[in-house]
């Protein structure tokens, strides 16, 4: 028998209530403002500093995407390194259950949830995008930003390195999910945490 089950089943009713708090009301309640403030104020950063709108640029970039895979494939690695044969197939078995885990995830929520949700870029008006700023690519729009794959990715790897490698690693990698998430302009802040 689980023997935290209350606190299991708790902490889902908690999210469950988070998810509806946001999902019933129209227009999102009281999260929409929070999320309008918070995306206006960066917004507004991108024309003020040329600093800051280098470093959406860049952090937009799909090149960037590779720089948080190669980011939990380190924290990864400095475990495998550590064990012996057995151990490092485990590792690269728990590798590819998260890549499969994310991925039906990710098919599951498109299919299950029924938000379909603009990015912010493509919402609000009178905005400043960084792909008309720079001519640097960049991914500062999206038609569906829900779920986001790139934050449930990261998710389910702090997940999964808390679970199996224990609470530094856990946190390690809570790191890095805050670092390559919060970079992320084009996406809403109450769908990123």
């Amino acid at each position: 028998m689980i023997k935290n089950l209350p606190q299991i089943v708790l902490l889902n009713i908690v999210g469950l209530a988070l998810f509806l708090s946001w999902y019933i009301p129209v227009n999102h309640g009281f999260w929409l403002p929070i999320d309008a403030d918070i995306f206006y104020f960066f917004n507004q950063k991108l024309v003020e500093s040329k600093a800051f709108l280098w470093l959406v640029a860049l952090t937009n970039n799909r090149a960037f995407d590779g720089c948080s895979l190669l980011a939990m494939g380190m924290l990864m690695l400095g475990f495998w390194l550590k064990e012996n044969a057995p151990g490092r197939r485990r590792i690269v078995i728990m590798g590819l259950v998260m890549l499969l885990t994310a991925v039906v995830l990710n098919q599951l929520g498109q299919a299950l949830i029924p938000v379909k949700r603009a990015s912010p870029t493509l919402t609000f008006t009178d905005i400043n995008r960084v792909s008309e700023l720079l001519s640097v690519p960049t991914k500062d729009a999206s038609r569906d930003s829900f779920p986001g794959d790139h934050g449930m990715m990261l998710l389910i790897f702090s997940a999964f390195m808390w679970r199996y490698f224990g609470k530094v690693a856990g946190l390690i990698a809570l790191i890095i999910f805050v670092v390559f998430c919060i970079s992320q302009s084009n996406d809403w802040r109450t769908l990123v945490y």
